[in-house]
C-alpha cells in the first residue's frame, strides 16, 4: 500500500514564518534542525555577516604569540585553579 499526500513545514525565515508544501515522496530526508535553518541563513539579511565571517581567521595568532611571551616573562599572572573553574563552569560544571 502506498501513501501519498503532501508535506507541510514552516521554518521561520527572521521573524517570519514561511510554510513550504511538496509532495509527500519530495520529503527531505535530512534532520529537521538542517532543514529549518537552512532558509535562515540563506537570507539576504545575513549574507554580508556570513561573508565577514568566513573571511576572518578562526583566531588571532599574533595576539596568541603576544601572550604566550608574557606568560613565559612572568608578566602575566596565571592562576591554574581559576582556570579551572572557568574550564568546569564553561563545560557545564556550574561552580567555579
Amino acid at each position: 500500500m502506498k501513501i501519498s499526500g503532501t508535506v507541510t513545514s514552516t521554518v521561520n525565515v527572521g521573524t517570519q514564518p514561511v510554510t513550504v508544501q511538496a509532495p509527500a515522496e519530495a520529503a527531505p530526508t535530512m534532520p529537521a534542525a538542517s532543514v529549518a535553518a537552512a532558509p535562515a541563513l540563506q537570507s539576504e539579511v545575513l549574507q554580508p555577516a556570513a561573508e565577514a565571517l568566513r573571511a576572518m581567521p578562526d583566531f588571532d595568532a599574533a595576539r596568541v604569540a603576544e601572550l604566550r611571551d608574557a606568560l613565559a616573562k612572568g608578566e602575566l599572572p596565571f592562576d591554574p585553579g581559576r582556570l579551572a573553574g572557568l574550564i568546569q563552569r564553561f563545560h557545564g560544571g556550574g561552580r567555579g
